[in-house]
Parts: structure tokens; sequence; C-alpha cells
């Protein structure tokens, strides 16, 4: 199988994990935990799914960054950033202001830039 297609499915499965991982956390920390005593008072089964997923997200980056640059894996990785952002308003019905479209709009710039410019040589 193609390595980019490997690395490709790896950089999706990632930030997939964290999209959900975020989600479960977010729905998770408004609902009681195990106990009224911390750190059990934040766990239940959202925040530990969570907590889970956020795993598997870590196995896949891992995944990544064996065949990727780490400059190149992080502007990549950038765009899970507009992904929590957008699954929030439509999960979770968080709103996105003007502000928040214009951030988006300059990560999508810096992504366009990133993925346009010449590869670096090593040092």
């Amino acid at each position: 199988m193609n390595s980019v297609i490997v690395t490709g499915f790896f950089i999706l499965a990632s930030m997939a994990c964290t999209v959900v991982a975020n989600l479960l956390l977010k729905m998770g920390a408004g609902e009681p935990g195990m106990s009224t005593i911390w750190p059990l008072s934040l766990l239940n089964i959202k925040t530990f799914l969570g907590a889970v997923v956020f795993c598997l997200a870590l196995i896949f980056y891992l995944m990544v960054l064996k065949t990727t640059p780490l400059n190149l894996a992080q502007s990549i990785f950038s765009v899970q950033f507009v992904l929590v952002i957008i699954a929030a308003n439509v999960v979770l019905g968080e709103a996105i202001s003007v502000h928040r479209w214009l951030g988006i709009l300059c990560v999508a710039i810096g992504l366009v830039v990133i993925a346009t410019s010449p590869a670096s040589n090593p040092v």
C-alpha cells in the first residue's frame, strides 16, 4: 500500500479521534463524576471515553510522525482546531462568531501557504 495513503489515513484517523475526544470531554465535563472527591469528580463515562479516544489519537499521530517531518505534521494538524470548532457548533450548538470565522480563514490561508511551499532540507 502506498505510504502517502497510509500516512493520510493516520492523519485523518488522528484528527477524527481528537474531534470526538474533545466533544466527549466537553459533554462529560457538565455531568457528575464518580465521586465528589477531586479528581474522581471529573471522571464519568464520557470523560473516560474521551481520554481513551485521545490515546487513540496519540497512537495515530505517532504513526504520522514516523514518516512526516514535525514542522509539516504540526502544520497539517492545525486543521483539527477548526474541525473541533465546527463540530462543537454542529453537535453541541455552540455559536461561531465572526471573529472565529476570521480565525478559521487565517488557519486555512496558512495551510495553503504551507501546502504550496517547497519542502525544506533537513538540518
